[in-house]
């Protein structure tokens, strides 16, 4: 056989890229079909708990905040369990939207929870809701590893009690000394940070009846994508921003000029603004040219005093990285230089800066998501998009895409075209492994063709009990789809 039979374009490739993402879509059927056939229960609220907070809000909901809530209201009052992504672009409201479906389980005498990925997300909406909740008289309250002991104890035992309406947390929540007195809606914050057994985990920590599920995420996802690792979830999309968020004014510069951009800031300094500067890596390496983020924070303390230039990256302890978030949060620190770890993270309305070190590394969507850390306060903001020379065809196209729009959608499906399925889909864009065979050329028509084949499947052959579907078990094998082959052997 010659190896062009073989090459990523031939028909050989392509039937096996197409056994793959037919492996994958009966994966998330599967999982999809396990959860909506498990008993569920009716919740409905009275409206009562959700007027309350309505009333304390500083701004009127958007048009796709209510609609969200109306299609997660009609779920919960359903017999069958709710699974359902909550999609929307930073700054779009996705709090306030989980707040109002948590407050439907309360209103019904239920309880809620709230799963964050990290310690200082989970803090970040404790403060954001708690003037909410407070006038809504809702009893709230937060766990995370560093709750231990007696502070610890007192938390589960007022849970058990169903004297806490909202459980906040982050992984801790999965334990399994955490029990609810009657757990009927859970949030899961920055989905792709999680995986589906998680969400099942979550699911299991109800009495029985069943626990509705949203999770939410502010990575805008491309159509193509939602179909491949979101098909076990019904969606909603929030499109718009709140009233009065400011664009971001976006500038390319190339790194020849970083002494420019330097005075700059020191002028935008004395009127009072804070700055992220984000860099790709941790420490310097010998086989890359890429600044470091202690490189840059040591120049940087050298030009501005080290008593005003912070540092936060993944390879710190929590503790320092929460010390090092609050102290940029509260002020004390007037430049935070960080890796990618505060693409999700603490809201700092003044902060209107940001600059990005060698943008033309990072993909569209995480220029996208590590942008929309400014423009959250009443100052113009911008993002400083460092690059260096020459620019590659593609890195200038995705440069040059952030300098023309803000709309997060529309940027994630100019990022699925100029890297390719396979590609936006790996580990680092999306917490999830990529594929092996299906980066195709022809990859969103095979995907949509498995799509159609798997729901075929499905509705004639539930249990995959046929001639064919003992095949397709052995595909699910084949490709590790790990959650469907976890389901048949529970059965």
């Amino acid at each position: 056989m010659d190896a062009s039979d073989v090459s990523p374009g031939s028909t050989a490739w392509q039937r096996l890229a197409y056994d793959e993402l037919l492996a994958g879509q009966l994966a998330l059927g599967l999982v999809r079909q396990s959860i909506k056939g498990q008993r569920g229960r009716s919740v409905k609220g009275s409206s009562t708990v959700r007027a309350h907070i309505g009333d304390a809000l500083p701004f009127s909901l958007t048009s796709s905040q209510r609609e969200a809530i109306h299609e997660i209201e009609a779920d919960m009052a359903a017999a069958q369990r709710m699974l359902r992504l909550l999609q929307g672009d930073v700054g779009s409201g996705k709090t306030i939207v989980a707040l109002m479906a948590m407050s439907i389980a309360v209103e019904a005498g239920a309880q809620a929870a709230f799963m964050a990925p990290t310690e200082v997300l989970a803090r970040q909406h404790l403060e954001t809701i708690t003037p909410l909740t407070e006038k809504a008289g809702l009893r709230i309250a937060l766990l995370t590893g560093r709750e231990k002991g007696r502070a610890r104890k007192n938390i589960l035992d007022r849970l058990a009690a169903g004297e806490i309406d909202i459980l906040i947390g982050t992984h801790a929540l999965f334990q399994a000394d955490v029990v609810f007195h009657d757990l009927a809606f859970a949030v899961i914050d920055e989905q792709h940070r999680f995986g589906v057994h998680q969400r099942l985990s979550l699911q299991s920590k109800s009495k029985g009846a069943g626990t509705d599920v949203l999770v939410m995420t502010a990575t805008p996802i491309p159509r193509t994508l939602l179909m491949t690792h979101y098909g076990d979830l019904d969606v909603s999309r929030l499109t718009e921003k709140p009233p009065g968020r400011k664009s971001v004014i976006t500038t390319k510069t190339s790194l020849d000029r970083i002494e420019e951009v330097i005075d700059g800031i020191r002028r935008i300094l004395l009127q009072g603004a804070q700055v992220y500067w984000v860099c790709p890596l941790i420490e310097s390496s010998e086989v890359t040219e890429l600044a470091a983020a202690e490189e840059r924070h040591s120049h940087l303390s050298q030009m501005f005093g080290k008593d005003t230039v912070g540092i936060l990256h993944g390879g710190m302890s929590a503790q320092a990285k929460d010390k090092a978030m609050g102290a940029f949060a509260g002020g004390h620190l007037k430049i935070l230089v960080a890796t990618t770890v505060i693409e999700v993270g603490v809201d700092v309305p003044n902060a209107s800066i940001m600059v990005i070190e060698h943008a033309e590394r990072f993909g569209l969507a995480q220029l996208h998501q590590l942008r929309g850390r400014v423009g959250r306060g009443e100052r113009q903001s911008y993002c400083m998009l460092l690059y260096k020379t020459p620019l590659g065809e593609t890195a200038k196209a995705r440069l040059d895409m952030m300098r023309e729009t803000e709309d997060g959608f529309l940027i994630a499906e100019k990022d699925l075209e100029l890297r390719g399925g396979g590609e936006v889909l790996g580990a680092r864009q999306s917490g999830s492994p990529g594929f092996r065979v299906a980066e195709v050329p022809n990859f969103e028509a095979l995907l949509s063709a498995a799509r159609d084949d798997a729901k075929l499947v499905l509705a004639s052959d539930p249990e995959l009990a046929s001639t064919r579907g003992a095949t397709l078990r052995n595909l699910l094998y084949i490709f590790e789809c790990d959650e469907a082959v976890r389901l048949f052997r529970a059965a």
